[in-house]
């Protein structure tokens, strides 16, 4: 039987027919159906992690909005700027654009799947955002609040604390750290990063207590276990170690007094936060090493950090950022 390739006007290579069937099925489904295809999708292809972060986000902004019931191949631009605007009382510009970023590229994968849209619908712009630090808003804890908060949470908690504390891993990083990932020194940790996103891997470097305290988490478990789970088993959900945080802040709050109380909004962030300050400040660990043990950048460690780094590192890396911008925008010339 000859083989029919006939064009659709959604699709930029052709839809391949056996006969009358064909290979490919064209959807005409809501949005919420093609974010339902895109969670079965991850799930698919193993990724059962990622298709519970990314159903929690769609809980939270797209199921109860009236978008979710519109036709795919018949919303607009202005439908999805619409339901973004509904998106931003109460939330930073960051967090707006995280949770449309995780929408589009759900839609994105839905289209490639056979979802009939128009992709230019759903790709917005991103928010003005002019925040400077990484994932929370950046809290300092001092050791004592460190201290304080993780003797006010449970067990679970206070364990997931103490290890951001001593790596200043991403919460989600260290949530999915497993047995094997440490290897008596170091801890492997790996997350998503650019656009396309690519898997970054890093190995963390443990001082003592690090090395003693993970050998304990470890310890009697089999290799693809979780080092830290939320009650000994499940592993650690976002919303989850908010809400524990959350209530071991308040504990603390209800007896501690000024500079010992705890900051409103403290996260699970504030112990990255610390453990990179206290890398710079208090044991002058040069910034590009930081850098390469927490997993970020030079340029966020000079926004963010920059207070926290010894004056003479401060110059420098002011001249290397004057060296850099006279590259890429030379003198002129007369």
């Amino acid at each position: 039987m000859n083989q029919v390739l006939e064009y659709h006007p959604y699709f930029p290579q052709p839809v391949a027919q056996m006969g009358s069937s064909a290979v490919r099925s064209i959807k005409r489904t809501t949005v919420r159906d093609a974010l339902e295809a895109y969670l079965t999708d991850l799930k698919r292809h193993g990724r059962a992690d990622a298709a519970r972060d990314a159903r929690g986000r769609f809980k939270l902004t797209v199921d109860k909005d009236p978008l979710a019931d519109l036709a795919l191949e018949a919303v607009t631009r202005d439908d999805f700027e619409e339901w973004r605007d509904r998106l931003v009382p109460g939330r930073k510009p960051r967090s707006v654009n995280r949770q449309v970023r995780s929408v589009v590229a759900a839609l994105n994968r839905a289209h490639e799947l056979g979802h009939v849209g128009n992709s230019a619908a759903w790709s917005l712009k991103s928010l003005a955002d002019n925040t400077e630090d990484e994932g929370d808003t950046a809290i300092f804890l001092n050791p004592a609040q460190r201290a304080a908060l993780i003797a006010a949470a449970d067990e679970h908690t206070g364990a997931f604390l103490r290890g951001l504390e001593l790596t200043g891993a991403r919460p989600k990083e260290l949530a999915a750290a497993t047995v094997r990932d440490f290897d008596g020194k170091a801890v492997k940790f790996s997350h998503r990063k650019g656009r396309p996103a690519k898997v970054r891997v890093r190995y963390t470097v443990l001082g003592p207590e690090g090395i003693e305290f993970f050998a304990r988490r470890a310890a009697d478990k089999l290799p693809p276990a979780p080092l830290f789970t939320e009650d000994g088993k499940q592993t650690w959900r976002r919303h989850i170690w908010a809400r524990q945080i959350r209530a071991a802040a308040k504990s603390v709050n209800e007896k501690a007094r000024g500079a010992a109380r705890i900051p409103s909004g403290v996260g699970a962030y504030a112990f990255r936060h610390a453990r990179i300050s206290e890398l710079l400040q208090v044991f002058n660990v040069d910034p590009l090493t930081v850098a390469h043990q927490t997993g970020t950048s030079l340029a966020m460690i000079e926004k963010a950090y920059m207070r926290f780094i010894p004056e003479a590192l401060q110059e420098k890396l002011a001249g290397l950022k004057a060296r850099r911008e006279a590259r890429v925008f030379p003198p002129a010339t007369s």
